[in-house]
């Protein structure tokens, strides 16, 4: 009986149509195990509400183009084709939304093949380790420390060399990733990506900054993605 409960609803080689409670059965199954990782994607974390209903229906899709695939190409092919259907958003996602979406499709792909019992399995289990990660805080040693800097500079200024005393003053490390012009050529923005020594003295750092590019507008942002612009 045990067994029964994991093995899979189409393992029969005399199934070639998939029975339409069969086929809902799956789909529904799906959608609840969405349900499930949405609620664990959201448990005490920032999120986006748009992302959130996205993300509790594509087990459902991936589910079933699975099932629409099944028994017509490899279990390979239908993996890939299922995957090559899910585009990331134009601005690139965070780790933990990437790592969100793969998580969703991977319990579609095990419930679109049939074995529900492995997919409720599959999904409390990586639900429970992604809200335990989120209850001890794991790897948050340097949270907030890394930073996304853009600072806007006048076009006299010459910018290669301009901040540096004041970002060793202030960081453990920085990087030039980026500059261009705006504003017809008129203004730099310089890209840096750094690690604050200490961060309750952001604040400060800005003030200097803003004193040496002119109060022109600087932008921080943190690994979450929020914005600080002065």
């Amino acid at each position: 009986m045990f067994s029964n409960l994991f093995g899979g609803i189409f393992d029969s080689s005399t199934v070639t149509v998939i029975p339409v409670y069969q086929f809902l059965l799956c789909v529904v199954v799906s959608l609840l195990l969405g349900i499930v990782l949405a609620a664990a994607y959201t448990y005490k974390s920032k999120y986006n509400a748009g992302f959130v209903r996205t993300l509790a229906i594509l087990p459902a899709v991936v589910c079933i183009v699975i099932m629409m695939v099944n028994g017509n190409v490899g279990t390979g092919v239908a993996v890939a084709g299922a995957f090559s259907l899910v585009r990331f958003r134009s601005v690139p996602g965070s780790a933990k939304e990437i790592g969100a979406i793969f998580i969703a499709m991977g319990a579609g792909l095990v419930s679109g093949m049939g074995y529900l019992g492995y997919a409720v399995l599959y999904t409390v289990i990586l639900s429970l380790v992604m809200a335990l990660y989120v209850q001890i805080r794991a790897w948050e040693k340097n949270a907030g420390s890394e930073k996304t800097m853009v600072i806007t500079i006048p076009e006299d200024l010459d910018y290669t060399e301009v901040f540096d005393d004041l970002l060793e003053a202030y960081t453990s490390c920085y990087e030039l990733t980026e500059v261009k012009t705006t504003n017809m050529g008129s203004l730099f923005k310089l890209t840096y990506q750094l690690s604050l020594k200490d961060t309750s003295k952001e604040k400060e750092m800005i003030d200097h900054l803003r004193c040496r590019n002119g109060n022109l507008e600087i932008m921080v942002k943190n690994q979450e993605t929020t914005t600080t612009s002065l």
